[in-house]
């Protein structure tokens, strides 16, 4: 048995019901009514009448039934020559009132089969202007009720004055759904049910295989992120009158499910508390924690802002950088004193002596932020560069374009460099940023991220780069893959991992590396060496006893693995994947080339590795078939870098596979999209169509 949602533990309390029927679920796709559908409607009917409850149902699909109905009866009744005549739309009202009488008739059929007895009640617009048929209505519905009669309400569309659903402002209802929400709430009714044809509100298009089942509607946290797909097949309204029609009566006090109707049980399944469709309750917002909205209004406040980023010139977006790097420079001394703070702080708790170096921010490393950010502000435009362009026929081009990717979540640990540089790659590719420093640069962070969205224009929102002071959320932020697009950590191996299981958001893997000869440069770096493969002709020649004796005296602890303990005497290794980030690195002792590429492809972090030899057959093997994003021959693995790769800065390393790999900086902060301009074209089942499928791509 389903389990039960325990918010809809008041539904057992429930006792007046009002049941609406749309079109698509009354009908079939050619317009014939579904009696399937609508026996098994009157049979739950029956049984919620039979136990005591008290059920109101509003049901559309008269309109559509009676088209069907004079359609035939035109064909029977026209001459063979008026038959082949143009398609004159049959009116709507006409429709109504044939279709009315058929629809009530079929239910009375079935409602019968069932010992039970139907009501009609046809209203319109106009009748609930006046108190006195609102009175008068209550109290035949309540009479009716007390019968054990089913009231069947369908607004009566062959009189009804209304111009068109929604064009009349001061109409109280416009379609069926937002009279069934009206309908409740006059009679005061427990539970409204509307019946759909799909399983309730989903985030996107129900055909989006993306799209998700969304069981509760918060509008805090759901509004502006659905949506919507077609409306009904048939009927005026589809989902978005639903959702506008339940809104409507759940802020009324009434709760509200959306559910399918073409299931034969839902109504009782609904009534039995298990968590099916959509409920909407004026509750709701309660029953998340507030860290859980603040994440997703963080979320969608970024990406509404990136949008409006988006809009502007690629030369605003430039000046907006320009005006950062300025900012930085006329605040270095404030950015300095706060930066000693949190070291001086980070001493205070014990933090470790590696921890340090990696949090200064002396100052000529602001200036040297300043400079990179002019290097990115100066670059060519990234957004809406066309990568390819093709001519699919004649006079119709399709080009393949850079595009930004939305919003981005940046984890990062001690650096707070790092926010500069992430921050003004975000802007000049129109990305939304969230960003999470480690809290021992809490207070560097703090002051630099109020410098930078300083001089965000209030036109675009100073929300585009938000910076997340609470630990807490950052659960909540990557659960919101339908908001945020891209998780980039920056630190260890180890909060890599922690956040690619925590998440379905796609990461950007930023880990550890191995390096040979960068160790003592700056040895905390991401790119500093944790490993050492030495070739075992090196213990043979006494270069491997010269290359130890270096890092002892630049102070390295050095550690072996499985051989290189035995051989040269060491304390053994933790392991061959240690993550020192500090004074310490691992030695191992290898046969050769095909030894060190096995080695590294299973111990490695895919990050940097390089190999130092004058032997360019191994050089080639190497470069080859290490599979990590940076692979380099005789140079240093802290060349790694963004800046130094002439990208301006970096977000971090990706060892992902898929879309970036190695530094990341503007290019891998976007992604593409298809533009195509046609002068016409159809595909009519691709009759009359020339595919030429020229490059035209300069």
């Amino acid at each position: 048995m389903e389990a039960v949602d325990p918010n809809r533990a008041f539904l057992k309390d429930v006792k007046r019901i009002v049941i609406k029927v749309g079109t698509a679920v009354v009908t079939q796709n050619d317009g014939r009514l579904a009696l399937g559908r609508l026996g098994s409607l009157c049979e739950q009917i029956q049984a919620l009448n039979s136990q005591g409850f008290e059920v109101i149902l509003v049901s559309s699909g008269a309109v559509g039934a009676g088209r069907q109905r004079l359609r035939h009866r035109k064909f029977v009744n026209s001459m063979f020559g008026e038959v082949e005549k143009p398609h004159v739309e049959i009116d709507g009202k006409a429709c109504a009132a044939v279709g009315q009488n058929g629809l009530m008739a079929l239910y009375d059929t079935l409602f019968s089969q069932l010992d039970v007895t139907p009501a009609q009640l046809l209203v319109t617009d106009n009748d609930f202007k006046s108190p006195e048929f609102r009175n008068q209505l209550t109290e035949t519905v309540i009479s009716l009720l007390s019968l054990k009669v089913i009231p069947i309400f369908n607004e009566n569309d062959a009189v009804s004055t209304r111009k068109a659903p929604y064009e009349d402002s001061s109409g109280i209802f416009w379609d069926n759904d937002s009279l069934a929400a009206l309908l409740s709430l006059e009679l005061k009714a427990d539970l409204l049910v509307l019946l759909s044809d799909v399983d309730g509100l989903y985030s996107g298009p129900p055909s989006d295989p993306k799209s998700k089942l969304i069981h509760t509607y918060i509008k805090e946290k759901l509004e502006n992120t659905i949506t919507f797909g077609d409306k009904s097949r048939l009927g005026r309204g589809g989902m978005i009158a639903k959702v506008k029609a339940a809104v409507y009566a759940s802020n009324g006090g009434i709760p509200v499910v959306i559910t399918s109707g073409f299931s034969g049980d839902n109504i009782v399944r609904v009534l039995r508390g298990q968590k099916i469709g959509t409920l909407f309750h004026k509750d709701a917002h309660t029953w998340v924690s507030s860290k859980e909205l603040n994440a997703r209004e963080m979320a969608i406040s970024a990406r509404e802002s990136s949008r409006r980023l988006q809009a502007i010139s690629s030369e605003e977006r430039s000046k907006i950088l320009l005006d950062i790097a300025d900012a930085l420079e006329a605040n270095e001394k404030v950015i300095i004193n706060e930066n000693k703070a949190d070291i001086n702080s980070a001493k205070d708790f014990g933090y470790e002596t590696s921890l340090i170096p990696r949090l200064a921010l002396k100052p000529r490393k602001v200036g040297s932020l300043a400079n990179a950010i002019r290097v990115i502000a100066n670059m060519e435009e990234p957004i809406g560069q066309i990568l390819k362009r093709t001519e699919i026929s004649d006079g119709f081009i399709l080009e393949k374009m850079t595009s930004p990717l939305g919003v981005l979540l940046v984890i990062f640990e001690s650096r707070p460099e790092a926010l500069v540089q992430i921050a003004s790659l975000a802007i000049r590719t129109g990305n939304g940023l969230l960003l999470k420093g480690g809290k021992e640069a809490k207070r560097s962070n703090a002051i630099l991220h109020k410098i930078i969205t300083s001089v965000i224009p209030e036109t675009i929102g100073k929300e585009l780069i938000t910076l997340v002071t609470s630990r807490e959320q950052i659960p909540q932020l990557l659960k919101l893959d339908d908001v945020i697009d891209l998780v980039i950590p920056r630190g260890s191996n180890k909060l890599v991992s922690q956040i690619k299981s925590s998440t379905k958001i796609p990461v950007l893997g930023h880990a550890e590396n191995i390096v040979l000869d960068s160790k003592t440069d700056y040895p905390s770096a991401c790119n500093a060496m944790e490993t050492l493969l030495l070739h075992k002709d090196l213990l043979q020649d006494g270069i491997a006893d010269q290359l130890m004796k270096d890092l002892y005296t630049k102070g390295i602890n050095i550690y072996g693995g499985p051989k290189a303990r035995w051989l040269l005497d060491l304390p053994e290794a933790s392991s061959l994947h240690h993550e020192y980030s500090s004074m310490s690195c691992t030695i191992e002792v290898v046969d050769d080339v095909d030894a060190a590429i096995h080695h590294i492809n299973k111990h490695g972090s895919a990050h940097t590795d390089c190999i130092v030899t004058e032997d360019h057959k191994a050089a080639d093997a190497f470069l080859r078939q290490v599979d990590s994003a940076v692979v380099f021959h005789n140079a240093s693995t802290r060349f790694s870098d963004g800046f130094r790769f002439g990208l301006g800065a970096e977000v971090g390393i990706s060892t992902s596979r898929i879309h970036a790999r190695g530094p990341v900086g503007v290019e891998g902060l976007l992604t593409t999209r298809w533009i195509g301009r046609g002068s016409g074209q159809v595909v009519d089942s691709d009759k009359g169509v020339v595919y030429t499928h020229k490059d035209l791509t300069q």
